[in-house]
């Protein structure tokens, strides 16, 4: 059905525009009439045409300036003029109002439907494409909870996430630099600021999580995690790196707000613990906080800050950059954790020059933090006295470039250690993987076979492989199935057939197919050459 208003001061256009467009579309079209410029704007409101055929000369408000006043409020009626009067000026305004078509008086009925046909049209596509946003509107509203509960679930459980994090970031339109977390718990009652009932909680979350979702993000900008036992925990991305007194007053508000209306909605009672804004790469840090707020506090809504126990630093800290720096050491990332630990140490120059010895204390508590950390990972030996040299070796250095070079140094003696170990470990596990299918190579053998011999998922075995022999399992085990095939083709004593299950295959059609792609000529073919 397609809604069409006509307007004209002349009747007797009216009648002979609905007859011609009534006769030709029937049940198609319902139409409407208008005899001035101000029933064309009062029609377009309450109407709504799809199409609208205008003269321009009407009593009022004439033609253009109706269009201009339909503009206001509605982009989607095309528009059709039809005119007596054939000036530029009018020409070049409908050309500016997206007016569809200018036509002359008087005007045959051919031309007419040719108009309304084209218009009709366009108005197919744009319901088409209404649908077709509204269609992938619907599927992005199952998709994005998926992706915003995944992209909180690996930000917080996988240790190296922030690596890959960029491609959920894009993916969910993120271009703050910071964020913040909350931790909202749920129960059937709070006892001396604890919630009861955390499982039967978490088995009710299910049933309202869709409707947590769209009040939480009523009241604040943010990604909604999934449910983990009885809580839920919400990513809320943010601008700057720090919030002022009178921005934390605000989210705490509105936070306390969205308990309110969650109780209200809800049959649950509510408490949230707020994080401070950190970098994505500490973020997880927030977390930790909005938990401990959780539990030192006793109010339905607590910030961090507002825990008596939490202490500021005295004076300025980079803690974020220490925070890099550890895990620069860690990846490990030798330029990121050298520039992080250069950095570091021109921060404590710039504030600390004169007090040496803290300085000294610093540097090795740095070194010692990332040294005990990439022992348990295995990228360091330790022992009992391996340190015993450091303190002497830090007191005699001569200035503050060579306990700088010493910084550098153990820093760099970590990172290669890491390095090493993860090395080791994808070799391993790499060339494990290339005896068995050089043992095995004439059985049919899988990447899921082999990855279970090894002891690692098919997805991070399969990357693996590639990156540490620069080609695919498939490549490598076909490689070497024709490198045995040519060898057995030399042996006369062998049918193709025999070679074939020899080499793995089942399939004498599959193996000659595959040996052809590789030499350039089928077996029957490669062993006439050899004669």
């Amino acid at each position: 059905m397609y809604r069409i208003l006509i307007a004209d001061d002349e009747g007797i256009m009216v009648e002979s525009l609905k007859t011609i467009i009534t006769s030709s579309f029937g049940d198609e079209c319902e139409i409407a009439c208008a005899k001035t410029g101000r029933a064309v704007v009062e029609q377009a409101e309450s109407f709504r045409p799809d199409i609208a055929l205008v003269d321009i000369q009407m009593p009022g408000l004439n033609g253009i300036q109706a269009i201009k006043e339909v503009r206001k409020f509605n982009q989607n009626t095309i528009f059709i003029i039809i005119s007596a009067y054939d000036k530029f000026h009018y020409a070049q305004e409908a050309i500016n109002l997206g007016v569809l078509e200018y036509l002359m008086k008087p005007v045959n009925k051919k031309k007419i439907l040719e108009v309304c046909t084209k218009a009709m049209q366009l108005v197919d596509e744009t319901r088409k494409k209404r649908s077709d946003d509204l269609k992938i509107r619907e599927k992005l509203e199952i998709v994005v909870p998926v992706i915003e509960s995944g992209y909180i679930y690996n930000l917080l459980l996988l240790d190296e996430f922030h690596t890959y994090q960029s491609n959920y970031q894009v993916l969910l339109n993120i271009t703050q630099e910071y964020a913040f977390m909350v931790v909202v718990e749920f129960g059937d009652s709070v006892e001396n600021g604890v919630l009861t009932n955390a499982v039967g909680a978490s088995v009710k979350a299910n049933k309202f999580y869709t409707e947590f979702r769209e009040i939480a993000k009523s009241f604040l900008d943010c990604l909604v995690g999934p449910v983990m036992g009885n809580r839920i925990i919400l990513l809320v991305p943010y601008q700057t790196g720090s919030v002022e007194y009178e921005e934390r007053v605000e989210i705490l508000t509105r936070m306390r707000n969205m308990l309110h209306r969650l109780e209200n909605r809800i049959d649950c009672k509510f408490r949230g613990g707020i994080g401070r804004v950190k970098s994505w790469e500490n973020v997880k840090d927030s977390y930790t906080e909005a938990l401990r707020a959780l539990r030192e506090g006793d109010s339905h809504v607590v910030h961090i800050n507002d825990i008596p126990i939490v202490k500021d630093y005295d004076g300025e800290y980079p803690l974020e950059l220490e925070n890099r720096f550890l895990q620069r050491a860690m990846e490990p990332d030798y330029a990121g954790a050298m520039d992080t630990a250069n950095r570091f140490f021109e921060w404590m120059l710039e504030h600390y020059q004169e007090y040496r010895e803290d300085i000294e204390i610093k540097v090795l508590e740095l070194v010692m933090r990332i040294e005990h950390t990439a022992f348990f990972k295995g990228g360091v030996k330790y022992g009992f006295r391996y340190r015993e040299n450091y303190l002497k070796e830090i007191h005699g250095c001569r200035d503050y470039e060579e306990l700088r070079n010493w910084f550098l140094e153990k820093t760099a003696h970590v990172c290669q250690g890491m390095a090493t170990t993860k090395e080791k470990e994808s070799e391993s596990v790499v060339a494990k993987a290339r005896n068995y299918i050089d043992e095995n190579y004439n059985k049919d053998i899988s990447l899921d076979e082999v990855s279970r011999m090894v002891d690692i998922s098919p997805y991070y075995f399969s990357k693996l492989f590639k990156q540490e022999q620069g080609e695919g399992f498939v490549e490598y085990l076909t490689r070497i199935r024709m490198t045995n095939a040519r060898q057995l083709l030399k042996n006369q004593k062998y049918s193709i057939k025999e070679i074939c299950s020899m080499c793995g295959y089942s399939d004498p059609n599959y193996f000659s197919r595959i040996f052809k792609r590789y030499e350039g000529v089928t077996p029957s073919e490669f062993r006439e050459r050899l004669g």
